[in-house]
């Protein structure tokens, strides 16, 4: 197998200070950390979890989980294109043979990633031996690497942490490191990086109060222990994962036209619109550097 690391990544991902008078009028400083640059297919958060990962399969077929729309399914397929490996995607959901594959599915496919549909009731349990070893003999890979959803594993979070030691050594001084999360891998692996006198702030962009608890999880997995400042501010999901309202696309909108950035909806948008309006409600000091991630970029 090839390395990763042929792939040229762009790494430091460039940081970039952008002028909005909804934080310099708070006497904030807003950067954009452009995770988005890093690769062309394999964008942010998804390169940095999911290189670790690809060396570790040490060739093996590589088998993962995710909804219909999954970047992290999208960036797997594109994984396996670029370095010859057999890639295999269990699909939440069962399959309908009357109508077409969506764009996500359908580039996952012409990445020669085989996607393999379940019912929502096995999914829920695809972490349990027996299910997992089902599914397996399913797919016919039994001697698979296994990569869970989202890609957040300890192997995930420790290449996560790489990117909090990169806000340390950044030119600009970064206060306070944003992101949005999903499944929390990269949360945990930031917060370990970044230097004691930082600190990260996650906004959850699925509703429920369970993140807190899988991002603890995953530093002890990968750390033994706690590591970093994080907190998580979970008032900015707008319904839910894949969920956005009329508000949250104007304000993407607004952005986009004001500083030349194409923003991602289902996370990116939920996390400017959070720092906009936590810097109006006075939750950051003046003076406050905020290095605001941006995982990802809308996908055609």
């Amino acid at each position: 197998m090839t390395s990763p690391d042929t792939l040229t990544p762009r790494l430091p991902s460039p940081l970039r200070e952008v002028s909005d008078e909804r934080f310099t009028g708070r006497g904030v400083r807003l950067l954009l950390k452009r995770d988005d640059l890093i690769h062309p297919d394999l964008v942010g958060n998804k390169w940095r979890k999911l290189a670790p990962n690809l060396e570790a399969a040490a060739g093996r077929t590589i088998v993962t989980f995710g909804g219909a729309y999954s970047n992290h399914l999208r960036a797997t397929a594109a994984a396996g294109r670029l370095l010859g490996l057999d890639t295999v995607g269990v699909v939440r959901g069962q399959e309908l043979a009357d109508r077409p594959r969506n764009p996500s599915l359908a580039r996952c496919e012409a990445d020669g990633m085989r996607l393999h549909f379940i019912d929502r009731s096995t999914y829920r349990r695809k972490s349990e031996a027996g299910t997992l070893d089902a599914l397996l003999r399913a797919v016919d890979a039994r001697d698979a690497y296994v990569v869970p959803e989202g890609g957040s594993n300890a192997e995930a979070v420790r290449g996560c942490q790489a990117f909090g030691r990169e806000l340390r050594g950044q030119d600009a001084r970064v206060d306070v490191v944003a992101l949005a999360c999903g499944t929390g891998g990269t949360l945990a692996g930031t917060a370990a990086g970044l230097a004691p006198d930082q600190r990260a702030l996650g906004i959850p962009v699925l509703k429920g109060d369970f993140l807190a608890a899988g991002i603890q999880a995953l530093q002890e997995q990968a750390f033994g222990a706690r590591r970093g400042t994080w907190s998580l501010d979970d008032r900015f999901h707008f319904g839910g994962y894949a969920r956005t309202t009329e508000e949250l696309d104007a304000f993407a909108m607004d952005f986009e036209a004001r500083h030349g950035l194409p923003v991602e909806r289902l996370y990116v948008a939920k996390l400017l619109y959070a720092l906009a309006v936590l810097t109006d409600e006075g939750a950051f000091p003046p003076g406050t550097t905020i290095a605001a991630v941006i995982t990802g970029r809308p996908f055609p």
